[in-house]
């Protein structure tokens, strides 16, 4: 987001270019006797366009992955690389609208025929989350994703630009960049403001019989996607239009394929000083010198995609990470995907502070030139990962057991109001142990074949007519969790247990009810402003049920009981009826809820902002500060690519799913991260600045 503003910002501040545009007639000052130019009125509507197209992009992409693992059941894996492969195709995109704009379209038409793209796709998001259409989710949701990465990324470079073509320089030099300034802040308040309402429309709001609405998070923000269509066009009456002037990006594509031809041709008969110089003849030697310019930054540019590879994660793997967390402050409840809000908001913040505080206390400790603040953005962003990775250990302690090969899990549920003991042959010999009336029994740590059957006999240590004994088989299984209910029927319920926390992060709930007959259950919110019932059927149906944090008030028949759940945990709830038709109720524990705060996670994003004001903001300005006027657009073209690439190689190190745990692949990233800046480090050491000579030798118009 900081990224896209302030390259444009710095590419039209310096862009001599715009010295063509043309505005409407001005005024004459008669004190000064110059002509005074009123401000654009064409920049409200640009501006405009951006809040809303800004605010439907990363609304959209602030719930995408929780979209795709808990609605399109896709595992956290491929969800990230879905998550990434989008990323990247917007950032490509950029690349394709910025040629289509420079070399047919023009920069208007681009913007309005690249939206319209971007409605679409937003658009078919929407209706693909409504489950009552049945659309196929998975293949209308990756159709969706494209064309809102064609049209987001097709408009990405035109807009800013297409924003300074209304101003006429250098007589409007003042004007244009409080426009740059304003640009800016929109999109980080588009950002803001989207990141913070899109989770609460999805968490927080009900539809389809649904405990949450997709398709209202990425309803709001598509229509404001065509809301900016609109307001574009409304203002083509006042826009100033400049034709398409040519790609320059091309011209530099054509240059290097041409000398790179031409060397391999005449290498022996015709030898240069520099590969490049075998263009001279047909580009000339300005665009030529031009070029080894370029390169010579490009060169520095090597080392770059691998911060954008851990920046990126925030709406990826850090947001997996907050769905392991809980998240109350009070009553208030923060959503795993609201935490990226804390990036925008620090931008926001960081910007000012940087050129008030912290370059000065750089500057006292050595930290001056831009490379060198360009490496320490980028040690930030290994720091981050260090922290995420050391916050995933101490979440790890809390993740579930669950049952691994070779082990299985057993769980008795004693639903009667006798003691027994229960003797099996689990561990090869005979095993005795003791189960008191109303309580239950783990072993979460059980040696198996893949599938293991052990016998048990379950002895009442008292007469009682309720309590008869029981014999029969424990059906165990490598990778199973299996439990027992003993009720009065005289029979033991089996079933497949699932220790395993929702990917929602809400909790889960089993009912066991030993009663003598079947009767209505149903469980009530009692927090929920309506007294929501999230579940209501009979003691025959002994399912998971997904909740949510709150206080309940489970009813069997007449018998009421107040039940409190937290996030993340995973309990079994059983009753047993008493003779004067009350029930006595024991929780237990399958796993435990999520203990370590959300908060925890603002180190890591705190220092990732820092590192990212730095490592974009320097990186940009010494870029467009080395390079030709004419090579900035292009030099903005290959930034952009950084980013493609960055994601690139998050998609290729979770492709591969080589970590068990979390943690280690986010230690990967921070190492990667520290011996990419010690490789930018000996580039920056030995980079050298080349200066553009003048052109001695024309082009020729011939096509060899």
């Amino acid at each position: 987001m900081i990224t896209i503003a302030q390259s444009d910002r710095v590419q039209e501040k310096s862009d001599q270019n715009l010295n063509n545009n043309e505005i409407a007639e001005g005024t004459t000052d008669p004190e000064t006797s110059t002509t005074k130019y009123p401000y654009p009125k064409s920049i409200f509507f640009i501006i405009s366009n951006e809040f809303c197209e800004r605010f439907m992009y990363y609304g959209m992409r602030t719930v995408l992955v929780l979209y795709l693992t808990r609605k399109l059941f896709w595992d956290d894996d491929t969800a990230t690389i879905i998550y990434h492969l989008f990323t990247t195709l917007v950032y490509f995109f950029s690349v394709l609208g910025a040629i289509l704009s420079d070399s047919w379209l023009g920069k208007f038409k681009t913007i309005l025929f690249l939206s319209m793209v971007y409605s679409c796709g937003s658009i078919l998001m929407s209706l693909t989350a409504m489950p009552d259409l049945n659309i196929p989710g998975r293949e209308f949701t990756i159709v969706a994703l494209l064309l809102v990465a064609l049209g987001s990324g097709g408009i990405k470079p035109c807009v800013a630009a297409f924003g300074g073509d209304q101003f006429k320089m250098p007589e409007q030099a003042k004007y244009m960049l409080t426009f740059f300034s304003l640009f800016y802040f929109t999109i980080n308040l588009g950002s803001f403001i989207s990141t913070l309402i899109t989770p609460i429309l999805r968490s927080d709001v009900k539809c389809f019989q649904d405990d949450d609405c997709y398709s209202l998070a990425f309803g709001v923000p598509g229509a404001l996607m065509v809301l900016s269509i609109i307001i574009f066009f409304a203002g083509k009456r006042l826009y100033k239009v400049t034709p398409p002037a040519g790609n320059m990006l091309v011209k530099v594509s054509s240059c290097i394929g041409h000398a790179i031809s031409r060397k391999m041709k005449e290498r022996k008969t015709n030898p240069k000083a520099h590969w490049l110089d075998y263009a001279v003849e047909k580009h000339g030697q300005q665009l030529v010198n031009e070029v080894k310019v370029l390169l010579n930054v490009l060169v520095l540019y090597i080392p770059l995609p691998v911060f954008w590879s851990l920046f990126d994660q925030q709406g990826s793997r850090w947001t997996f990470q907050a769905t392991r967390m809980m998240g109350f402050i009070g009553s208030y409840e923060i959503k795993p995907d609201q935490m990226q809000v804390v990036n925008p908001l620090l931008i926001l913040v960081f910007i000012p502070l940087y050129d008030v505080l912290f370059y000065p206390l750089l500057s006292k400790i050595g930290v001056r030139r831009p490379l060198q603040k360009l490496t320490l953005g980028g040690i930030l962003a290994g720091v981050a990962f260090l922290c995420s990775a050391i916050v995933e250990l101490q979440l790890e302690k809390t993740y579930p057991v669950l049952p691994g090969v070779g082990q299985s899990q057993l769980r008795i549920f004693n639903g009667l109001p006798c003691a027994y003991n229960i003797q099996t042959s689990i561990h090869g010999a005979d095993e005795t142990f003791p189960l008191p009336a109303m309580d239950a029994y783990q072993d979460k740590y059980i040696d198996v074949t893949e599938r293991s059957n052990f016998t048990y006999v379950m002895t009442p240590t008292q007469t009682n007519a309720e309590c008869p004994e029981f014999r029969g088989t424990f059906h165990l299984g490598s990778e199973l969790a299996m439990s027992y209910f003993m009720t009065r029927q005289s029979e033991i319920y089996e079933y497949e247990d699932d220790p395993n926390k929702s990917r929602t992060g809400d909790p889960l709930l089993r009912i066991l009810v030993n009663s003598a007959n079947t009767v209505s259950l149903k469980v009530t919110d009692v927090v929920h402003p309506d007294r929501l019932v999230r579940f209501e059927g009979n003691t025959t149906e002994r399912d998971l049920i997904q909740l949510v944090s709150s206080t309940y008030e489970i009813e069997i028949g007449s018998f009421v009981e107040s039940y409190v759940i937290t996030q993340g945990a995973v309990n079994t709830l059983f009753l047993r009826e008493t003779p004067t038709g009350e029930y006595i109720s024991k929780d237990v524990v399958i796993s435990e809820p999520n203990s370590m705060h959300m908060l925890w996670l603002l180190p890591q994003y705190i220092i990732m902002t820092l590192g990212e004001v730095m490592y974009s903001v320097t990186g940009l300005a010494f870029s467009y500060a080395e390079a030709p006027v004419s090579m900035k657009s292009v030099l903005q073209s290959c930034w952009l690519l950084t980013v493609a690439f960055g994601n690139v190689i998050d998609i290729i190190i979770i492709g591969a799913r080589g970590f068990s745990s979390q943690a280690h692949e986010f230690f990967l990233f921070a190492g990667l991260m520290f011996v990419d800046m010690i490789i930018f480090m000996i580039l920056a050491y030995r980079y050298k600045s080349v200066p553009t000579t003048e052109p001695t030798e024309q082009p020729k118009n011939t096509d060899e």
